[in-house]
């Protein structure tokens, strides 16, 4: 028998002889065992925690003795005098190896350690992120042994945490004396070292041990909306998130129109660049707030956008992407300083990852999308849509991945509709039309109770009823045409074809009364024929863009179908559906992802490995160019009926009933009027 004990780790399962009195810090780096440090195996960071097992272990071939480890030592009663250590808990830089033992590693100690979503959609995320924590202890300066500062304390990251040929900006350099002296040559540094291979920078530097955290933004930069989420950089929980309006919508609503902005207004790329950056920092700033942190600890950021966002960012002219063959000035993945992005006050050496494009009209917040649901790995065939101002559209399984965009506007984001707004309290998001009476019921965000439940009109007088958000609209489209006050074509019919006083005349077509707040001072809320024609535009042009990429695949059905973005995640697939926005599939086929391009963004923020793995992804993804598709506008115009003038519904036709009336006259052709720009 050896004389070397036998240690097993779990739930990794390796294994290994040590000599004795090895530290069981030192046995998980000899065996590759994935077990935390930022000290260095000095007994102050208590990251590098394990519960040692006692007993037989049949199942290991083992019988482990209450004197396998050391004892209790000092360093680890100081620790939990001050701190604590759960009950069975040792410090692995501490403990000692003295016979054969079984160790577990509990997650919140493993480096790489995996953060499970709530949602089976998305992807587990394994925390291997690019800027990391390391506390060392730097040799003091030796007149007889000249060298700088910085230099002993690159060779002390090498010596004790095998980092080797660090770099770092003048501007950390300026305040290292000073930090290693109040430290007493105890400093921790954090250190930024990405999958490139590029020299490891020292992004910012503390005296003694720093527990005050650090952190990074992952941002999903919108057309309509810019979201971001303050993300931990140690455990990958979300600290804060906000959102706001895109400050460039004032230039124009849609992607085009910012393009054409810059070819009419030389110059134009850089008011646009200054606005959006300037959102950045607010937001950043803000999230910071919100959290109660230092913006110097935000040492990273992860950005996501769609091409034309992502050259503005930059301060690229995108008048190249407004016209064939819509080229990019650069599409691989970008690091860079935060600073070159003027984010404000996060810290001055942070950094920034951009996430690649994939092509011309299929950006980065396609590949993050891609990276948060996986279409690769699935045996089924899957359709992923993206849903915002312009939707991202991805079809594929394990065999091969399409991607496309398509110009569905800003209408399923609650602009260009007349009782339209964006997500906020007192936004009617839900909504049911009796298909009898042709009375709506409905609900607003912020409150639970429906329109027609008692306490609702006391409980709704603080926020109003306001207007009607993006996934109110598509269910109120979607359940007029289950009531029977709207067409197959679109046209709302009058009081008399429908039977009720709330489709109102309005000059010579008719709208839908929802709500009458007027009598109070609030606003009456209406669904317009302009409305319908919105919607009708917008889910054309993402219906066509996915039937262009099963033409591809030379599929005539889908086997699931995920709804992505923030505001895929509040869309009723059953109503998207009967307003013909995505193709036939089983309803329960039809799932949510919530806003993936943010997962996305935040998975490659938290994980090296992710980085490396979205840039070799896009590279295998086949990009379908719907602008100059000859079948894209076939699909688009078949597309204007509701839910579709050719496709037939028969998984939904299972569940809903779609009453057969038709309110054309003659004197309006709805749905071949409007042609879509791009399409």
């Amino acid at each position: 028998m050896s004389d070397q004990p036998l240690v097993i780790f779990t739930p990794s399962g390796k294994r290994g002889r040590v000599a004795p009195g090895t530290t069981v810090l030192a046995a998980a780096r000899q065996l590759g065992v994935d077990l935390d440090s930022v000290c260095g195996g000095r007994g102050i960071c208590s990251k590098c925690q394990i519960t040692p097992s006692f007993g037989e272990f049949a199942k290991h071939g083992v019988t482990v003795r209450e004197d396998a480890l050391s004892d209790w030592n000092k360093v680890e009663q100081r620790y939990d005098d001050k701190r604590g250590l759960p009950k069975g808990r040792r410090l692995g830089c501490q403990a000692c190896i003295q016979g054969d033992v079984v160790l577990d590693v509990p997650p919140e100690s493993q480096v790489h350690r995996q953060v499970i979503r709530k949602s089976a959609d998305t992807r587990p995320m394994v925390m291997d992120p690019a800027t990391r924590l390391y506390f060392v202890e730097v040799e003091e300066p030796d007149m007889h042994e000249p060298s700088g500062d910085f230099e002993r304390l690159a060779q002390a990251l090498a010596d004790q945490w095998n980092v080797a040929g660090v770099t770092a900006d003048p501007s950390l350099l300026a305040r290292l004396q000073g930090v290693l002296r109040k430290g007493n040559w105890q400093v921790t540094v954090a250190v930024h070292k990405d999958h490139t291979g590029a020299a490891p920078r020292v992004l910012e530097v503390w005296p003694g041990l720093h527990e005050g955290g650090l952190y990074g933004l992952a941002i999903d930069l919108g057309s309509t909306t810019i979201a971001a989420h303050l993300t931990d950089l140690e455990t990958g929980e979300v600290k804060a998130s906000s959102g706001l309006m895109n400050p460039q919508i004032r230039f124009g609503e849609d992607l085009m129109s910012r393009v054409s902005y810059v070819m009419m207004n030389p110059g134009g790329e850089v008011e646009l660049t200054q606005v959006v950056r300037a959102a950045l920092a607010d937001l950043a700033k803000a999230l910071a707030g919100e959290a109660g942190i230092d913006p110097a600890l935000i040492v990273e950021a992860a950005v996501v956008c769609n091409p034309v966002m992502h050259h503005l960012l930059l301060g690229i002219d995108p008048t190249e992407l407004g016209q064939a063959p819509f080229a990019l000035a650069v599409s691989e993945a970008l690091s860079m300083p935060a600073s070159d992005l003027d984010l404000g006050t996060i810290n001055p050496r942070a950094r920034a990852y951009l996430l690649p494009c994939i092509a011309g009209h299929v950006g980065a917040d396609a590949a993050a999308v891609s990276l948060a649901t996986a279409p690769e790995m699935s045996d089924e065939l899957m359709l992923v849509i993206d849903v915002g101002t312009n939707a991202e559209i991805l079809l594929g399984d394990k065999t091969r991945v399409l991607a496309c965009s398509s110009p569905t506007g800003p209408a399923f984001e609650g602009a260009q509709i007349s009782s339209g707004q964006r997500a906020a309290p007192g936004a009617i998001e839900r909504i049911e039309i009796d298909p009898v009476t042709k009375e709506p019921r409905f609900r607003v965000i912020g409150l639970d109770l429906w329109s027609d439940d008692p306490g609702f009109a006391q409980a709704v007088a603080q926020t109003g009823v306001t207007g009607i958000c993006g996934s109110g609209i598509i269910e109120a489209v979607a359940e007029m045409r289950m009531a029977g006050l709207l067409d197959p074509s679109g046209l709302i019919g009058s009081a008399e074809q429908t039977g009720t006083p709330r489709c109102e005349a309005e000059g010579r077509t008719h709208a839908y009364l929802i709500h009458d707040g007027s009598a109070d001072g609030g606003p009456r809320i209406t669904v317009t024929q302009g409305d319908i024609r919105a919607i009708q535009l917008a889910k054309s042009a993402l219906y066509a863009g996915a039937r262009l990429l099963m033409d591809e695949r030379g599929a005539d059905r889908v086997d699931r179908i995920v709804l992505a973005g923030a505001f895929g995640a509040h869309i009723s697939p059953k109503h998207a559906m009967v307003l013909g926005m995505i193709p036939d599939a089983p309803l329960d086929h039809v799932t949510s992802a919530g806003n993936a391009a943010g997962t996305g963004a935040r998975m490659a923020l938290c994980s090296n490995a992710a980085r490396v793995q979205v840039e070799k992804g896009v590279r295998e993804i086949t990009k379908i160019e719907t602008a100059i598709a000859p079948k894209f506008q076939e699909h688009f115009v078949n597309a204007n009926a509701i839910p579709h003038k050719v496709d037939t519904f028969p998984e939904l036709l299972q569940v809903v009933t779609l009453p057969d009336v038709s309110f054309n006259t003659g004197g309006d052709k709805p749905g071949g009027r409007r042609r879509r720009r791009g399409g």
